[in-house]
């Protein structure tokens, strides 16, 4: 009840150029909209049980958070259509989320620095597990573990290629 509350509030506080540029996205797409919105709250919910204390601000927690996401929005699409078109659409979707709600630009070259991790990590695993048998845990327990390299993002132009990146408080 909580998540919808809040997914409620968020599209309530979103103009009305938003929110027919968030429509111009999933209305083509209904059912990659709703695997989307699943793999979030999936997300979500992991990335708070391990990483309390930063899943939701630009720590560590929130790296893993957006990897994850990216992850799970590619797993969910891919069951019901192609990893190529899974991927564009998972693209589309979370650099959509940054700009609807944008924050401040070190913060934004973050998210989608680790929206992009999971996306790779993803496609790198993908040849070897036929996609129909993908799982969370798969993500889940490789990105805890890329968590012991990530890297402290401080300036725009540092470059982290491979490495989750977040912000020290």
């Amino acid at each position: 009840m909580r998540t919808f509350k809040i997914f409620f509030n968020t599209i309530r506080s979103m103009s009305f150029k938003k929110i027919m540029r968030l429509l111009s996205l999933i209305l083509p797409h209904p059912l990659f909209a709703l695997l989307s919105f699943h793999a979030t709250v999936k997300a979500f919910t992991i990335a708070q049980k391990k990483f309390p204390e930063t899943a939701s601000n630009n720590g560590i927690g929130n790296a893993f958070r957006h990897a994850l996401w990216c992850c799970f929005i590619m797993m969910y699409c891919c069951k019901i259509s192609s990893p190529k078109k899974a991927l564009d659409f998972c693209k589309r979707i979370t650099d959509m989320h940054e700009e609807l709600f944008p924050n401040e630009p070190l913060e934004t070259k973050m998210d989608l620095h680790n929206n992009k991790i999971g996306m790779d990590y993803f496609m790198e695993i993908l040849p070897g597990i036929h996609r129909q048998f993908f799982e969370k845990s798969f993500f889940v327990d490789a990105l805890v573990k890329k968590m012991n390299d990530a890297k402290v993002l401080k300036k725009l132009d540092d470059h982290f290629e491979g490495h989750l990146v977040y912000l020290e408080e």
